[in-house]
């Protein structure tokens, strides 16, 4: 007696949310790993702990320090596991956009030389804190599969 073979339906194509929380994640992640690189990182004889003194600059640029790095290794692989569902997508971009904003305004709010600039920002790390915190936000509450289409988004899984 011959058995069917079931194949199983192929897999939905991931929610595009999914699809930059993740590509998000691993950008923090690759920036944490290369913050611990000499030649990415400037300065990096100069790389402290914590705290404003960091000399140590990424890509020249953005001032960093090995508690910074840790943040953003953390960061990224908070994100990769949030973004294998569609709400921890969504969470990931919007709270993360959130606190990037709000990064933003501790960099403007905190001398650069005071000892609460714990996590070392300068004027580079607070516009880029900007530029991610608005597209962060953007991305996590405006893109959806169904964005364009002239179907609503608010309808309901069950009654769609």
């Amino acid at each position: 007696m011959a058995h069917a073979v079931r194949r199983p339906a192929p897999a939905a194509p991931k929610p595009r949310v999914q699809t930059v929380a993740a590509a998000v994640a691993a950008v923090f992640l690759l920036l944490g790993v290369l913050g611990f690189v000499p030649g990415v990182t400037t300065g990096y004889d100069d790389l402290a702990f914590a705290g404003h003194h960091s000399g140590a600059k990424l890509l020249g640029v953005f001032q960093v320090s090995v508690l910074h790095n840790l943040l953003h290794l953390i960061f990224g692989l908070v994100g990769l596991v949030l973004a294998r569902r569609l709400g921890g997508a969504r969470l990931y971009l919007t709270v993360g956009g959130a606190v990037y904003l709000a990064l933003w305004l501790y960099g403007f709010a905190v001398s650069r030389d005071a000892p609460a600039n714990i996590v070392p920002v300068n004027g580079a790390d607070s516009w880029l804190h900007l530029g991610l915190g608005l597209g962060m936000l953007a991305v996590g509450l405006l893109l959806s599969n169904d964005a364009g289409t002239g179907g609503r988004l608010d309808v309901p899984l069950d009654r769609g």
